[in-house]
């Protein structure tokens, strides 16, 4: 009823900046960002963000691209796989050097 008090807060009052979903798609966000920057490719992905659904579970927005990023995107993803970045099952990252002459320079 509306003359009823409330205990705590109503689905009003909430903020995505409560939400452990905000945070997880925030982070996930920003060191997807860095990567892509260290890439060359900060500029490819103009939309990039983080954001959370309906049900509060964080979202990681990577928006539309280019074939050509498309394609550079699938060709650094080729080249950690062969140069020993593997993720375990339980999530855990493991990152080999890579051997003499692997080692790639510059914007692909």
């Amino acid at each position: 009823m509306p003359h009823e008090p409330t205990e705590g807060r109503d689905a009003a009052a909430w903020s995505s900046l409560e939400s452990e979903g905000w945070y997880a798609a925030r982070n996930a966000t920003t060191a997807l960002r860095d990567a892509l920057v260290r890439a060359g490719l900060e500029k490819d992905f103009p939309y990039l963000r983080a954001d959370l659904n309906a049900f509060g579970h964080g979202l990681v927005e990577l928006g539309r691209v280019s074939p050509d990023t498309a394609e550079r995107l699938a060709e650094l993803l080729r080249l950690a796989l062969a140069g020993g970045f593997r993720r375990d099952p339980d999530g855990d990252e493991h990152e080999h050097a890579p051997a003499p002459g692997e080692e790639h320079k510059g914007r692909i």
